[in-house]
């Protein structure tokens, strides 16, 4: 089978990893990279040898015809952009969160359908070796039925260093680090009946929350609480950039713990073991464990695109998960509970 020709829009901090990650795969060469600033683009080229530049995404897809697009720019331009490459027939891989809205997201999902081509979202905290070793422990029944669980991102890095932008963001936590926190919620538990999230403000040069915290009511009868926090405050232990998992169940208890370290507890005692993530040389070691998650959600993604299996995250999916943010933000905003339909 021929490897897919794709392109990539975007080349910002993310785009090098995600371009990385591709070529450890076999089935997909990019030949091509978006960027409305062409001198980013220019850059990430010369590192990875790609020629074709373009400061003008139409132009791109009429010359190139890729197969698929990576999209990887601000949340605001994914579904302009998504509505173009699909006009185009250009399958969409859209990085989280899908868009500004679950209205507009809703849209995308539609268009594509309607145009006959696949619309995937790269969603990779799920495939990251400590989350999918938990998942596994789940299935297999080791703690019993799961009936109450936490789910942690809590840091003290400075995110807004590397990634200045967010501080801009009238949504920040909840559409940024929410989604992949309540994605792994949806992914480990299913799907949630109703929500309850409080949202606060602790950086004052920000313009939208770092902390939440959000209580899911499961449709299985479980509860779920997401503890989300960028707040800039001392850990003992700083876990970035790792989520951190507790179960309860009714024959044990599971843990995700920092530095990998996954414990099962049962009446017969705690076995421990280390799930660690594959190394990768150009995976900055900061973000080891998320950076590598990113080669078999690619690999994943890959399969659907050529027909091979279905992906996990696709759009109509990760709509789901949109659900989930947004009514977070209603439910802070009405400081009360709020179905998952409304």
């Amino acid at each position: 089978m021929k490897p897919l020709r794709f392109a990539i829009f975007g080349t910002g901090f993310w785009s090098r990893y995600q371009l990385s990650a591709w070529r450890e795969l076999k089935g997909a060469e990019c030949v091509a990279l978006y960027n409305r600033t062409r001198s980013k683009a220019e850059t990430l080229g010369r590192e990875f040898g790609i020629t074709a530049i373009y400061d003008d995404p139409e132009e791109l897809l009429r010359r190139e015809r890729p197969d698929f697009v990576d999209i990887i720019t601000d949340v605001a331009s994914h579904a302009p952009l998504t509505r173009l490459a699909a006009k185009h027939g250009a399958a969409v891989i859209c990085q989280k969160p899908m868009a500004t809205s679950l209205r507009e997201a809703g849209a995308m999902v539609r268009d594509c359908d309607r145009r006959g081509v696949q619309f995937l979202v790269h969603e990779n905290f799920r495939w990251q070796t400590p989350i999918r070793a938990l998942a596994k422990e789940l299935k297999r029944g080791a703690i019993g039925r799961p009936f109450r669980a936490r789910i942690d991102f809590i840091s003290g890095f400075p995110v807004f260093d590397n990634q200045p932008f967010l501080a801009e963001l009238e949504q920040f936590i909840l559409t940024d680090v929410g989604s992949h926190a309540l994605d792994v919620a949806r992914f480990l538990f299913g799907e949630a009946r109703e929500l309850y999230c409080k949202t606060q403000r602790i950086h004052q040069h920000i313009k939208g929350e770092d902390v939440a915290t959000v209580l899911l009511e499961m449709h299985n009868g479980m509860t779920v609480t997401v503890n989300l926090a960028y707040a800039g405050n001392a850990l003992e232990r700083e876990a970035f950039p790792e989520t951190l998992v507790f179960v309860e169940g009714d024959a044990g208890s599971a843990e995700l713990a920092p530095g990998c370290e996954l414990r099962v507890t049962t009446r017969a005692g705690t076995q421990q073991t280390t799930a660690t993530p594959p190394a990768y040389p150009w995976a900055d070691s900061r973000y080891a464990v998320v950076h590598s998650s990113i080669v078999p959600c690619h690999a994943n993604l890959l399969d659907a695109l050529q027909g091979r299996a279905k992906a996990e995250t696709t759009g109509a999916d990760n709509l789901r998960t949109v659900r989930l943010v947004f009514a977070a933000y209603r439910s802070a905003a009405k400081s009360r509970a709020v179905a998952i339909s409304e």
